[in-house]
């Protein structure tokens, strides 16, 4: 008897399995292949800083001098890089200053082609819009830093801002005559730089500066010219504390840190710029300032130390906006 209900019962058992209804099978989920919104933000003092991520440049390391293709390959492998050209990162650094807002550079537009361009989409990600930008300091008239003055549809992208550049650079990349005697690799750049400069002009809102002047309030001008005639940094300070927004004064972050005296091929002057740079880092290290760059990687914020007979860089820690520090 016992057997015979056994039987019954794994019959059942079996039966009810096979007449269950299948379990619904789940799709695997499509890769999104979109990033997060190219911002971060950072508090200096009473200030508070928004790295925007504009997009990327394959750099060819061929662009690279004053060190051997080997030497350049040995510095790029030791960062996990390498090959014949490096992803490099075009930032921009919007500065909320007491209700003013002054954006530091302008990013590429889509000067050199889909990798860039994001400066505008990215701003609003963050929070604000382009019409709202009161100030736009340039850090030089190279079109991956102003070309993004201008939207699509070729007008102005800050309609109310001023837009301050130093009077050096406003001299060479907006004159006709120097572009004239110019190489014809080089000419485009020039037309690049008087197109996004016109309707600001035209406006009355384009202001050149000369000089380690104040621009607004906690915001300076810092003379590091050699990658560009009139090439400038920016200081800010709030509160006793300090960042240094130092523009072009390094493209590559895996070589420059380590050999300073390496140039790049857009160096207007290679050796000012190579001063530029190790007087920079030099001061940087020795005052710890903390440093943002345009070409560092996103969100190109941090610190440099000395290591060696060179420099390295120490990017920032992801965290939240405090305001006990």
């Amino acid at each position: 008897m016992i057997r015979h209900r056994l039987t019954r019962l794994v019959l059942a058992l079996a039966l009810g399995t096979a007449l269950a209804p299948a379990a619904p099978a789940f799709a695997e989920a499509p890769a999104v292949r979109t990033q997060v919104p190219g911002y971060y933000r950072m508090a200096v003092g009473d200030m508070e800083v928004t790295a925007l991520y504009d997009g990327f440049i394959d750099l060819d390391t061929k662009v690279l001098s004053n060190a051997s293709p080997a030497e350049v390959q040995r510095l790029l492998t030791r960062m996990f890089l390498g090959g014949q050209k490096v992803q490099t990162a075009v930032n921009a650094f919007l500065i909320n200053a007491g209700g003013k807002l002054v954006l530091v550079d302008a990013g590429a537009a889509k000067a050199f082609g889909p990798t860039l361009g994001f400066i505008g989409d990215n701003l609003k990600a963050a929070g604000y819009s382009p019409e709202k930008v009161d100030m736009v300091l340039l850090t030089h008239l190279h079109a991956d830093h102003a070309a993004g003055l201008l939207g699509g549809d070729g007008k102005p992208l800050f309609p109310n801002a001023e837009i301050r550049v130093a009077q050096a650079d406003h001299d060479f990349w907006l004159s006709e005559e120097i572009a004239a005697k110019a190489p014809d690799g080089f000419k485009p750049f020039f037309k690049l730089a008087r197109d996004a400069a016109a309707p600001y002009q035209a406006a009355g809102h384009w202001k050149p500066f000369s000089g380690d002047v104040e621009l607004a309030p906690g915001i300076k001008a810092v003379d590091t010219h050699g990658h560009t005639p009139g090439h400038t940094a920016y200081l800010v300070e709030s509160k006793g504390q300090r960042l240094l927004i130092i523009g072009d004064v390094v493209h590559s972050h895996a070589v420059q840190f380590a050999r300073p005296e390496v140039a790049i091929e857009f160096d207007s002057d290679k050796k000012k710029a190579v001063a530029a740079r190790k007087q920079l880092f030099a001061r940087a290290a020795k005052e710890k300032l903390a440093l943002a760059g345009m070409h560092l990687p996103f969100p190109g914020l941090g610190h440099v130390r000395t290591e060696g007979k060179g420099y390295a860089w120490v990017p920032v820690e992801f965290s939240p906006i405090r305001s006990d520090k």
